[in-house]
């Protein structure tokens, strides 16, 4: 076959490789792309799985965007500091891997169960004029616990906090031993500390009729039956509401919580008028570090580390 011939045919063969080449810099074009991106970050990496095709985020990166979602930018320092070390331990846990182990992990955005505010956002919730210091102060808080998570039992802990709790943590199970009732005397401060709301009797009946069993049967309740039907069976060490009977079916205090908008299952239910009025003290579940407990803390000169040993008994910080 003529010389010509064959160079022409192979050239014909290159194009799509050449053109490929051209716009993307590489034969493979965008899973190379996405490999030399991905090891670009840390050994540490968050998949930001938004659409498309998708980037990687170094953790450390990621955790100022987290820490302004979690928790209030005009916190103390080392409260927000503490906040970081619960939020990198929470996201480690959810790698999967075991600390210390040295290995290159990552998670996707999608199944970590937080939020991550984004500089837009962040600039309309705080103003662009005051974002660049209050983004600073977050990523002080970050880098000053570069790494630094915590572990009980050489395993990553569940690093469950609340906004307040009701005046005192609540003691976990034997899964989570770390969790111990601590005192939290300041919370009371906390704003929103106490909510009330009043119910008329078809409008509470409505909300309990409204949850489901285990089954995913409905425990109808009817308007005349409350509220003499209500009766709260039992608490916990924290003041938390465990069990409680309403119409002759049982509930537990989050189904009552969550069906009557409360901000805690620490409440209580008692006649008003022609309904019930329900009070709530403390914000979230009272499990683990209590963000208002540990700003107090922090204005009284309490260190991240010593407030994080608090609120999480015989746990271990680490710093990979």
């Amino acid at each position: 076959m003529n010389r010509r011939i064959i160079v022409g045919v192979l050239a014909g063969l290159m194009v799509p490789y050449l053109t490929t080449l051209a716009w993307t810099g590489t034969i493979h074009g965008e899973e190379l792309r996405h490999e030399q991106q991905a090891g670009a970050v840390g050994k540490r990496r968050i998949l930001l799985d938004r659409g498309g095709t998708g980037y990687y985020m170094d953790v450390e990166e990621y955790l100022p965007g987290v820490l302004a979602r979690q928790m209030p930018a005009d916190y103390e320092i080392e409260a927000l500091r503490a906040q970081a070390v619960v939020a990198r331990t929470y996201i480690y846990k959810q790698m999967g891997g075991s600390p210390g182990d040295g290995s290159v992990q990552e998670v996707p955005e999608s199944a970590l169960d937080l939020d991550c505010m984004e500089t837009a956002q962040m600039k309309a919730l705080w103003g662009s004029a005051q974002f660049p210091a209050i983004y600073e102060k977050l990523e002080d808080a970050v880098q000053s616990t570069a790494g630094v998570t915590m572990v009980c039992d050489g395993q990553y802990i569940d690093a469950m906090f609340c906004r307040a709790t009701a005046g005192r943590t609540r003691a976990g199970d034997e899964g989570h031993p770390y969790l111990q009732p601590v005192d939290c005397p300041k919370d009371v401060e906390a704003d929103g500390y106490l909510q009330m709301l009043t119910f008329t009797r078809d409008e509470f009946a409505g909300k309990i009729s409204g949850i489901p069993d285990s089954s995913f049967g409905a425990r109808p309740v009817e308007p005349g039956q409350i509220p003499d039907s209500v009766q709260i069976v039992s608490r916990d060490d924290g003041g938390y509401v465990t069990a409680l009977q309403i119409g002759g079916h049982d509930f537990t205090g989050e189904e009552v919580q969550y069906a009557l908008g409360l901000q805690s299952s620490c409440f209580t239910l008692e006649p008003y008028e022609d309904g019930v009025r329900a009070v709530a003290k403390g914000i979230g579940h009272g499990y683990g570090l209590s963000q208002a407990g540990a700003n107090a803390r922090a204005k009284e000169g309490w260190k991240a580390e010593e407030i994080l040993t608090y609120f999480y008994k015989n746990i271990e910080l680490i710093s990979e």
